[in-house]
């Protein structure tokens, strides 16, 4: 396997030999099985030290090429697998194809009512910690791994090139901010192509409008990945009172309101959430039932606020951030979803439904399912499940630490 050229622009001298590893069993089984990470503890032999980003060719224990993956010396994460199996030049026609097959899955997916979806999916589409986001005329690129920072010169004419976008953005994850940049000069919220916008970048999703913090906002700019829940939510809202808490910048809030909820009530601890949340709903004040639909905000801790507050809803959405970011934190968060729908149910009205989401990868379907239906036999109240939902098309998950992305609705039964 030949690697791609080195960046000149950042190594100056021709480079050592061939970066080779030689890994465990266990992980031998693991990448022949299609799994894209090693970590450090799993490589048994490396000929010599290697460099940041640089091409890692993976032997197996007959020194049969075996995987070829991105670098990273200072990372537990030790190598982002690109490809295993047969070798293959990594030419750039391997990159252009790379690109193509994660566009070629979206074609078709979306129609011109929807402009905001994610064309690249990190691991899952072959680009392990890289994410491309589409917002209309802007695309951001989300890097999480300092591994594809030297090859962004021989990407970005690609990227350019088949997205065609008006702006191209750099987000960077807080981990990889400080090599960004002290050894690229790059920085989190870089314009990497075009000019920066006047005004805030706006979207269409599902013919709704949305702003876009593209250059501060959390993850890409938005949180694209809830779409089908928020549709989901929309059909079910008509004549409802709507709690959505954790509200953010209130996509099921406006979703419910142009499903015909009677009154929509955004809750969350931040006031630039809410303030999106109200730009939001101004951009869509020209359709009937957003108009119709009252709406109301409140700025407060979501676990305070259920535990004191007497309103009931109709309609309830639990949408929090990640509550368990490391495997230690599993228990706490575990406790936390099943305290939060507790909650929710005693503010349900009979008949009403609760649509519990996570987004935390260290908490399985299956626990964070089991922990939403025991807390409602713990509350004493009986429910119907109407709906499990997990990660929408354009966010694919094709290995286990993959998946993150889960949600359930319950319906509260009356006696």
């Amino acid at each position: 396997m030949a690697e791609v050229p080195s960046n000149p622009l950042t190594e100056q001298r021709p480079g050592p030999s061939r970066l080779r590893l030689r890994v465990t069993a266990a992980a031998e089984s693991a990448i022949r099985s299609r799994h894209p990470w090693l970590y450090s503890d799993s490589i048994r032999e490396q000929n010599r030290p290697g460099r940041l980003g640089e091409l890692a060719i993976i032997f197996d224990r007959q020194d049969a090429f075996l995987a070829a993956g991105l670098f990273d010396p200072d990372s537990p994460l030790r190598v982002r697998i690109l490809h295993a199996g047969k070798p293959c030049e990594l030419n750039p026609g391997w990159w252009e194809e790379r690109l193509l097959a994660a566009l070629r899955l979206r074609q078709g997916m979306f129609q011109s009512d929807t402009t905001g979806f994610r064309w690249v999916h990190g691991e899952s589409d072959g680009w392990p910690g890289l994410v491309l986001d589409r917002y209309g005329a802007t695309v951001v690129l989300k890097l999480y791994t300092a591994a594809w920072l030297p090859r962004l010169p021989q990407l970005l004419p690609l990227f350019l090139a088949h997205l065609q976008p008006e702006r191209l953005v750099l987000r960077l994850s807080r981990n990889i901010q400080a090599v960004a940049r002290s050894g690229f000069n790059l920085a989190d919220g870089q314009l990497l192509h075009g000019i920066i916008p006047g005004q805030p970048v706006v979207f269409l999703e599902s013919g709704l409008g949305f702003e876009a913090d593209v250059l501060r906002g959390q993850k890409t700019g938005f949180f694209l990945d809830q779409r089908e829940n928020r549709r989901r939510v929309g059909s079910l809202a008509a004549g409802l009172r709507v709690l959505n808490a954790f509200s953010f910048s209130g996509g099921f809030s406006l979703y419910a309101a142009r499903g015909g909820a009677r009154a929509v009530t955004d809750l969350d601890i931040s006031p630039h959430a809410l303030a999106s949340a109200g730009r939001n709903f101004l951009l869509n004040a020209a359709d009937p039932q957003v108009a119709a639909c009252e709406r109301s905000s409140v700025q407060a801790d979501t676990f305070t606020w259920l535990e004191q507050a007497r309103s009931t809803f109709d309609l309830i959405i639990l949408d929090p951030p990640t509550l368990a970011k490391k495997a230690v934190e599993r228990a706490a968060a575990l406790g936390a979803y099943s305290r939060l729908a507790r909650l929710s149910l005693k503010r349900l009205s009979p008949g009403g439904i609760l649509v519990a989401c996570s987004c935390s990868a260290q908490v399985s379907r299956e626990d964070f399912f089991g922990t939403v239906l025991q807390a409602a036999r713990l509350a004493g109240k009986n429910v119907r499940e109407l709906h499990r939902a997990l990660h929408p098309p354009d966010h694919p998950a094709n290995f286990p630490e993959a998946e993150y992305l889960k949600a359930i609705y319950l319906k509260l039964e009356t006696d």
